[in-house]
C-alpha cells in the first residue's frame, strides 16, 4: 500500500515537472488544474496496472505530453530525444551529401540522376545505377529514407558506395568498382528561368534556401541581358524556407522604407518588423506573382508584401496559409519543444496563418489572388513534372527543359502584363466566375423539392 502511494506521488510529481518544464508560466495554474492532474494520474495508474498488456509509464507520459502540445496547433510539437537531435541537425545544415536524386525501383535504391557539380556527378555515377552497399552495409530491404540517412554525414567526411550498372549487351547488372566520396554541402537547383514571348521574363522558385538570393539575382541579370521588360515570379508549390530569404527577395522589388512583413505574439518581445531600406534593383519592372494551394510560408510573405504595396498582382489560387513563428526549446533528457510563439502579418495587417481546425475562420488566412485561375490537380502536376524528371548524365550536354502542357495561370498573367487584357477586366472576370461557381455549389447542396 505504501509503495502504491509513493508511486502515485511519483507520477504526480513527474506530470507537474513536465508541465512546469514545458510551460514555465504554468506553475501558478497548477492549483487550479489539480483536479485534472489527479485525473491524469489516476488514468495512468489504472492503465499501468490493468491494461491487457504490460505498459511503459514513460511512454504513456510522453504520449500525454505529445497530446497536450498537439492540442495547440498543427505546428507546435513535443520532440523526443531522437526527433530533437534530428531537428537540430537539419536546422544547423552541417550535414553533407553526394548529390544524387534517388528512387526505389524493383526493390533497389536506384540513381535517378546525379546533380551537376556534385561528388556523384564528378565521379561519373550514371542514371540507373543500383546502390547495393553504403560503407559495406547492405541496403537490401531498407527504405529509401534509411538509405539516404546512411549516405548523409558531416561535410568533409568520407563514405564508400558500392553500385551495379546494367550491361547494355546482356541486360544484366554488373557490380562496379567502389566509389570513394568525400561528402560536400549540396546546393540543389532552386531557381529556373527562361524568356517568354513579348519580353516577359519567367522565374520559378522551388524554395527559399540559404542560396536562393544569389540564384535569383543571377537569373534576373540573365533575363535583363535578354531584354526582359516584364516579370512573372512563379511561387506555385513553393513550401517556403528561410524568413530572411523571403525578406531579401522582397527587397529586390520594393521601394525604400516599405514594410515587408511583421510578427506578433502575446509578448511584446515577439513583435518584429522587416522593412526595406533602399530602392530595390528591379523596383520598376512590372510584375505578376503566381501562387497555388502549395505556396506557403516564405512564398506567402513575398506574395503578400508585393500585393499589399500594389507592386505586383497575384494570379492563381489561395495559398496554403502557413506563417507562424516556432521557438525551439531544449528540455531535460535531450528532449525538446517546438512552440508557436507568434504569427506573420502582411504590411496591411492581414493574418497569413490559416486555422484549419476552426471552420468559423475559413475565410481568414492565406493570400487570396487578385485574379483567381483554378486548374485541376493532375494538370498542375504535369506542368511541374519536367523540373523533377530532368536527367543529368556525366559526359553529355546539360538537357534542356521542355514545357508542352498548357498553363492557364501563366497565360493569364502574361495577358495582363502585355496589355491584352487589363487587370481590372481580369479581376471582374475572376469575380464573376467565382460567384457562378459559388451559386452552382449552393444549388448542388440545396434539398430537392417534391411536387405533389
Amino acid at each position: 500500500m505504501k509503495d502504491k502511494k509513493l508511486n502515485r506521488y511519483a507520477v504526480l510529481a513527474a506530470v507537474i515537472f513536465f508541465i512546469g518544464t514545458l510551460f514555465p508560466y504554468a506553475y501558478g495554474e497548477v492549483d487550479r488544474s489539480l483536479k485534472k492532474l489527479r485525473t491524469l494520474v489516476e488514468v495512468l495508474e489504472f492503465v499501468r496496472e490493468n491494461y491487457v498488456e504490460p505498459t511503459d509509464s514513460d511512454k504513456l507520459l510522453e504520449g500525454a505530453i505529445r497530446g497536450m502540445v498537439g492540442e495547440l496547433d498543427d505546428f507546435s510539437q513535443y520532440l523526443n530525444e531522437k526527433e530533437f537531435k534530428g531537428l537540430k541537425n537539419d536546422t544547423r545544415g552541417d550535414f553533407g551529401g553526394l548529390g544524387i536524386r534517388l528512387q526505389k525501383i524493383d526493390d533497389f535504391i536506384t540513381v535517378i540522376t546525379p546533380m551537376p557539380g556534385t561528388p556523384a556527378f564528378k565521379a561519373g555515377m550514371m542514371p540507373g545505377e543500383r546502390i547495393l552497399f553504403v560503407d559495406d552495409k547492405d541496403l537490401s530491404g531498407m527504405s529509401l529514407e534509411e538509405a539516404v540517412e546512411l549516405m548523409r554525414g558531416p561535410v568533409g567526411s568520407k563514405v564508400k558506395i558500392t553500385t551495379s550498372r546494367k550491361d547494355e549487351k546482356t541486360g544484366k547488372y554488373k557490380r562496379l568498382p567502389d566509389y570513394h566520396f568525400k561528402r560536400e554541402q549540396i546546393v540543389p537547383e532552386v531557381v529556373y528561368h527562361r524568356m517568354l514571348a513579348d519580353h516577359v521574363g519567367y522565374l520559378y522558385m522551388v524554395d527559399f534556401s540559404g542560396h536562393s538570393l544569389e540564384a535569383v539575382e543571377a537569373a534576373l541579370q540573365d533575363l535583363t541581358k535578354q531584354g526582359m521588360k516584364q516579370l512573372v515570379l512563379d511561387l506555385r508549390f513553393n513550401p517556403g524556407g528561410l524568413l530572411m530569404g523571403a525578406v531579401d527577395i522582397s527587397k529586390m522589388f520594393l521601394p525604400e522604407d516599405k514594410m515587408i512583413v511583421y510578427t506578433q505574439g502575446r509578448k511584446p518581445t515577439y513583435y518584429q518588423e522587416f522593412k526595406t531600406k533602399t530602392n530595390g534593383a528591379y523596383v520598376d519592372v512590372p510584375m505578376a506573382v503566381l501562387v497555388n494551394q502549395g505556396s506557403a510560408s516564405a512564398s506567402e510573405i513575398v506574395a503578400g508584401a508585393l500585393q499589399d504595396h500594389k507592386r505586383a498582382f497575384v494570379v492563381g489560387q489561395r495559398t496554403f496559409g502557413k506563417a507562424s513563428v516556432q521557438q525551439l526549446v531544449p528540455l531535460s533528457g535531450g528532449r525538446g519543444l517546438r512552440l508557436t510563439i507568434a504569427r506573420y502579418y502582411t504590411p496591411l495587417g492581414r493574418l497569413i496563418q490559416r486555422d484549419y481546425r476552426d471552420k468559423s475562420k475559413a475565410e481568414e488566412g492565406g493570400i487570396f489572388p487578385d485574379v483567381e485561375v483554378t486548374i485541376k490537380a493532375n494538370d498542375e502536376y504535369k506542368l511541374f513534372k519536367p523540373y523533377s524528371e530532368i536527367i543529368y548524365t556525366p559526359g553529355k550536354p546539360l538537357p534542356k527543359l521542355e514545357f508542352k502542357e498548357k498553363d492557364p495561370v501563366l497565360d493569364k498573367a502574361v495577358e495582363i502584363l502585355t496589355g491584352k487584357i487589363t487587370l481590372e477586366e481580369a479581376m471582374a472576370e475572376s469575380q464573376k466566375a467565382a460567384q457562378a461557381k459559388k451559386a452552382e455549389k449552393k444549388n448542388e447542396s440545396a434539398p430537392e423539392e417534391i411536387a405533389e
